[in-house]
């Protein structure tokens, strides 16, 4: 079936995809009931703090084939799944599903578990490292279901996507459940991606390495969503929490796209009093908040919120009075679990909150301004942020569709080319942002308007910018590095991708 973005969903694709092809970022709007969340009578004498994960596990009621989850704030230093993972294979409990919110390379081990049978399914919202890897090179019988951040709390609430035991990692709790990340040797900041699963799951798994008095003073997921409390050594280092991805660029042409990013800003019609601004956590864009937040006080300019997986610069337009406050779904470094700890005006707030369309309104639909990435854009604009230039899976949407969707203008940025390819190119590897949801393409050699975006180009033209369409951007690419090869990929699938309404969007297939 060909779905509105020319992409072709194979029929061994179109049974994981229960709401159809897409047809439009804003075509399928669902009327979807949340489900009847079940619980238990906790009576007065019996405890919730238990000895060990077996023991959780036993009383969990796990069972071959169910589905487990996983949240991902610790990153690349998350230790719980391990633990988790290996008292389940002691039980003999097989063919389970992973619903992780994300995998990192500290999750390779689990193509262990995968080829042991004790992991048959993943679904995530994006991927990296080893595990990435081996799944493109087709691990798995059965493709890889990745979503949006907003898109998996939908599902989770709907349905589409039922967790039978959530696993959460707790930086701090006390023995009752009620639960923080702000506290503790772990601490990780905002709880954004495990409020769902904790109240949705039929059990919910506390796992803390800081039991603390009852009660926390501090409370993010409070006692009445947890069944059970396991203390650990370690649920995971905190260094992991910060990547080569997370850390603000110094390279000079990563600056120089950073600069014309926040010129662009500062031109546009959205640069006023009590707008709101999110960044991804690239480097380009850590820089761009950088540049921004010094035009906002040269121009006394005053936002409402800043919005998203906050970082240091973002902190630090907070401190300096730029916004009146961040919301938090996930914090990327230190700086912004230290601001959450202290300061009042820096709120968490879950993903559902953050991003899920089928609410009664996501913070993303007031978002002014968004400063996205991308691995390659094509002529319509399309972004991909998933597969690599060799096809493999090197990362997901997360909240990149979401914030898109939502914001009034959304700015890509992007190197026009890295190494020998070229980011601008005729059609994207896979498609994970549509093109109609994208206004802005900034790169060193220039900047692209969407057509679409006649208000933005108009706007944009009475300055010395240097503004160019999006097929000279590519000419100019090509130029240099030339045309790359077809990527080889063999007739089995590897991912299929979602939209943020739950629609298919694109298939990854295997690389050779």
């Amino acid at each position: 079936m060909i779905n509105a973005l020319n992409r072709n969903i194979p029929d061994a694709a179109l049974g994981y995809g229960k709401h159809g092809v897409y047809n439009g970022a804003f075509e399928y709007r669902g009327c979807e009931k949340r489900v009847i969340v079940n619980s238990r009578t906790v009576l007065p004498k019996e405890k919730k703090l238990l000895n060990s994960l077996d023991e959780a596990i036993q009383l969990s009621g796990l069972k071959s084939g169910m589905t487990i989850s996983f949240h991902h704030h610790l990153r690349n230093g998350d230790e719980t799944m391990k633990k988790v993972l290996r008292a389940i294979e002691k039980k003999g409990i097989g063919d389970l599903t992973i619903a992780a919110t994300a995998l990192f390379d500290c999750h390779t081990f689990l193509e262990d578990y995968i080829r042991s049978g004790v992991v048959k399914n993943i679904q995530a919202n994006y991927m990296s490292g080893g595990i990435a890897q081996r799944i493109s090179c087709g691990l798995l019988d059965s493709p890889v279901i990745m979503r949006t951040h907003g898109g998996r709390d939908r599902a989770v609430e709907s349905g589409d996507l039922h967790v039978d035991v959530a696993f959460i990692a707790a930086p701090a709790a006390d023995e009752y459940g009620n639960l923080n990340a702000v506290d503790g040797p772990s601490a990780f900041g905002s709880f954004g991606y495990a409020y769902s699963d904790a109240r949705y799951a039929d059990c919910s798994i506390a796992i803390t390495d800081n039991l603390m008095p009852y009660p926390l003073t501090y409370v993010s997921i409070d006692q009445t969503l947890i069944d059970y409390v396991v203390v650990v050594d370690k649920i995971g280092n905190q260094e992991g929490i910060v990547s080569g991805t997370t850390k603000m660029t110094r390279d000079p042409i990563g600056r120089k796209i950073a600069k014309l990013t926040a010129e662009v800003i500062k031109n546009s019609e959205y640069f006023k009093d009590g707008f709101s601004f999110q960044t991804g956590a690239g480097g380009v864009s850590l820089a761009t908040a950088e540049y921004t937040h010094r035009y906002m006080l040269d121009k006394e300019v005053k936002g409402s919120f800043g919005l998203g997986g906050i970082t240091k610069p973002m902190v630090d337009m907070l401190r300096d009075g730029c916004f009146d406050v961040l919301l938090d779904t996930q914090c990327f470094d230190l700086d912004a679990i230290e601001s959450l700890k202290t300061n009042r005006r820096h709120r968490e707030i879950s993903c559902s909150t953050y991003s899920n369309m089928h609410t009664k309104g996501s913070v993303v639909n007031l978002l002014d301004i968004a400063v996205l990435g991308a691995t390659e854009i094509d002529l319509d604009f399309n972004v991909n942020v998933t597969t690599g230039s060799d096809g493999t899976i090197i990362g997901g949407s997360g909240g990149h569709a979401d914030a898109a969707a939502g914001s009034k203008m959304c700015i890509v940025v992007a190197n026009l080319f890295r190494g020998r390819f070229p980011t601008v190119v005729n059609e994207v590897t896979t498609i994970n942002t549509p093109g109609e949801t994208v206004d802005v393409l900034v790169t060193e050699c220039g900047i692209a308007v969407n057509p679409r975006r006649d208000d933005i180009i108009q706007c944009l033209r009475k300055t010395d910018l240097p503004l160019k369409t999006i097929a000279e951007l590519k000419d100019i690419a090509n130029k240099t590095c030339g045309i790359p090869e077809p990527l080889k990929t063999t007739d089995k699938i590897a991912a299929v991708v979602e939209y943020r309404d739950g629609t298919l969007l694109d298939v990854i297939n295997c690389v050779e």
